[in-house]
């Protein structure tokens, strides 16, 4: 580099911020303004659907989300968020969770698959959410970030795990049996019988010892129905 050559500009990231208290989202967007002024905040929700369609719309790079919210929470929110179809360019954005109980975030946070800021939201705290924030997204792509998500497990499974410390009460109802063809016939198939799902366009194949049948309906859209003790998204 020449001594004329100007200093390399920071990358310019996007954020979108989700919770249904608007004095939070101010405190939380002033906030970001002083420790992180290059982030653009391109959307605001007040909601986890309204959430999920800001980053659909946007494709920011981190998503900022309040674990309870009306109608779909957070973590919902974030599983939603998980399953989203993107191009081979774009990689999924980084979730911190904005929460008033840190028992309920703090798996996602030792982990290392999520963050996690307190309610009121301190200068301090935030710093280091954003810094450990910047290095993953510096880092994508590297060795360094890949060996670290071989470490972390699924999004996925922890987003579940954390769904049903919010919901302690919800019985989720998982498939115990697949309707799949195989061949030209029509096969109910035991769940506890399949050795593992692939994504196959608009469908899923699904493979046990003795068959491989196909389903019609796209692996994302299947996820949730799985109990994640059993299956979990490794791609």
């Amino acid at each position: 580099m020449s001594e004329n050559s100007p200093p390399s500009a920071s990358p310019i990231y996007r954020a979108v911020l989700a919770d249904d208290e608007r004095l939070m989202r101010d405190q939380l967007r002033a906030r970001l303004a002083e420790v992180w002024p290059e982030l653009q905040i391109v959307g605001e929700a007040k909601n986890g659907l309204e959430a999920v369609e800001l980053v659909a719309q946007h494709r920011p790079e981190v998503v900022f989300l309040d674990i309870r919210m009306p109608g779909l929470t957070g973590v919902d929110a974030a599983r939603q968020i998980a399953q989203m179809e993107i191009a081979d360019d774009e990689v999924l954005p980084e979730i911190v969770f904005i929460t008033a109980y840190d028992q309920y975030a703090v798996e996602a946070f030792e982990q290392g698959v999520a963050d996690y800021v307190l309610k009121p939201a301190e200068r301090e705290r935030l710093q280091l959410t954003v810094a450990r924030i910047q290095r993953r997204l510096a880092t994508r792509g590297t060795t360094d970030a890949m060996a670290d998500e071989d470490r972390a497990p699924p999004m996925q499974q922890l987003l579940h795990r954390l769904s049903a410390q919010l919901n302690p009460n919800a019985r989720p109802n998982y498939l115990e049996w697949i309707q799949a063809t195989v061949g030209q016939a029509i096969q109910m198939i035991p769940v506890a019988e399949v050795l593992f799902f692939i994504s196959d366009e608009k469908y899923t194949r699904v493979q046990t010892p003795q068959v491989e049948a196909l389903i019609r309906k796209p692996i994302k859209e299947l996820i949730d129905e799985l109990d994640p003790q059993l299956f979990w998204q490794i791609h």
